[in-house]
């Protein structure tokens, strides 16, 4: 069984925790100026590259 022999520094094990961060989502804006995943449809007016991809449900009464 593997035993440590040495105390492990807090440099050398923060850097090897470096890259267990949580990663940022990316996030683009559409031309109507709402937050979107990128190479995705946009969920509030339905266009794609400027484009007009899903038709836009109008709920409003």
């Amino acid at each position: 069984m593997a035993v440590q022999q040495n105390k492990k520094s807090h440099s050398r094990k923060c850097m090897r925790r470096s890259h267990d961060r949580v990663a940022k989502p990316t996030v683009i804006y559409c031309s109507c100026g709402a937050p979107t995943k990128p190479h995705s449809v946009c969920p509030s007016c339905g266009k794609y590259d400027g484009r007009q991809v899903e038709p836009v449900a109008n709920n409003e009464q």
